[in-house]
């Protein structure tokens, strides 16, 4: 397939065409005026009279066909007898060729946004996920010409770049040095939109912006891994408390031998840990026992 690219096309403004347009319309007049008025008249030479008449409306005709509107971030694509002409993108009152067909393309901004769709992540897990797409067309030949319906065709290839996103990622990283859809949205939309610039480019569309707007488990999983979530947070509760807890217990031994405030032999060392680590790790007020015998 022979890619199109945008180019210029000729058009000039349109008011300086409408001088020739009014010209003609009043030669147009002044012709039908004086043939009604020669009409029955011996011996009126009428040809220059008739062949005024044909040239003003064939004049008149043919630039009135070419005039054309562009508003502000709109283009017109020209084909002439099937051949891309040209496009013009700029806005105002022009004149281009009468036999040009102009097709009407915006430049404007758009959003897209998607259906939530349901995916499989990389671990298999069956997810729902949505995502919203700011594009722009930036090359209306490619728009028009290399792709049957450059709209249908942002539809479908995002929908299509949001599945093979959601295969390239898992939900949930069970460890925060791999990216996942949750933890790292930023870094998941710049993939999202590299993508989709990718499929897009073919169809001269520009994207902006990509980002997710629904991303969950699926139904029938969702309460199980609400549950698995809050069992890591859990155990991720649980391993913070121990270190900070072990840190403590090393801190007073060491403060302790320090200062020769008391010495203790392995055993006494082993039953001090042992007492510290259950008052600091455990979830229930501990109760203090008062030692009012012997250490040993």
């Amino acid at each position: 397939m022979n890619s199109m690219k945008e180019k210029a096309a000729w058009a000039i403004n349109g008011l300086l065409v409408l001088i020739v347009t009014a010209v003609a319309a009043t030669g147009f007049v002044t012709a039908l005026f004086n043939l009604i008025a020669l009409d029955g008249v011996a011996g009126a030479n009428l040809t220059p009279w008739i062949a005024l008449l044909v040239v003003s409306l064939l004049v008149g005709v043919g630039t009135i066909a070419g005039y054309f509107v562009n508003a502000p971030n709109e283009a017109k694509v020209l084909t002439v007898f099937g051949a891309y002409t040209g496009t013009v993108t700029h806005g105002g009152f022009w004149w281009a060729n009468p036999f040009a067909v102009k097709k009407r393309i915006s430049l404007r901004l758009r959003n897209f946004s998607s259906e939530q769709i349901k995916v499989n992540d990389q671990h298999g897990n069956p997810i729902e996920i949505a995502a919203v797409v700011v594009w722009q067309v930036t090359d209306t030949a490619r728009a028009s010409y290399d792709v049957e319906d450059f709209e249908q065709f942002v539809t479908v290839q995002s929908e299509t770049a949001l599945r093979a996103l959601a295969a390239e990622y898992p939900y949930d990283a069970q460890d925060e040095e791999r990216a996942s859809l949750r933890a790292n949205p930023t870094e998941v939309a710049g993939v999202l939109q590299t993508q989709l610039q990718q499929r897009l480019e073919v169809a001269g569309v520009t994207v902006l912006e990509a980002r997710l707007t629904h991303l969950a488990y699926a139904q029938e999983i969702a309460h199980a891994m609400l549950r698995r979530q809050q069992a890591r947070a859990v155990i991720g509760a649980k391993q913070l408390i121990v270190d900070g807890a072990v840190g403590m217990v090393e801190g007073a031994l060491k403060a302790l031998s320090e200062r020769n405030i008391v010495t203790l032999d392995d055993e006494r060392k082993a039953a001090m840990v042992n007492n510290l680590l259950v008052a600091l790790v455990s979830d229930k007020d501990t109760q203090p026992v008062l030692n009012t015998g012997s250490l040993y």
